[in-house]
């Protein structure tokens, strides 16, 4: 299953999370697969895109990084061609 995290830099701050990253790395339960990142321009919040069969895994990673200050909003998304797969036959439907 894909999951869109949202993560709030603490005070817009991503300097702590981008140490952890460059140092020791961040580190993933195995299981949890990143997919990719986006950042928004003003450091408020962090788009990342992860991959696991089990929410539990989410959890896990998010309590190991909580020294970092962040928030965290996990939202469940379907990619948009298989979803476009499941509207097809709908579309001609009145």
């Amino acid at each position: 299953m894909l999951f869109m995290v949202i993560e709030r830099f603490k005070d817009r701050d991503p300097i702590p999370v981008y140490r952890r990253v460059r140092d020791p790395g961040i580190k993933f339960p195995e299981g949890l697969t990143y997919v990719g990142s986006w950042i928004e321009p003003n450091f408020d919040r962090c788009f990342q895109l992860m991959e696991c069969d089990d929410a539990r895994l989410l959890q896990e990673w998010i309590l190991s990084n909580r020294d970092l200050g962040m928030t965290f909003e996990i939202v469940p998304v379907v990619p948009s061609k298989e979803t476009r797969e499941v509207v097809a036959p709908f579309l001609d439907k009145k």
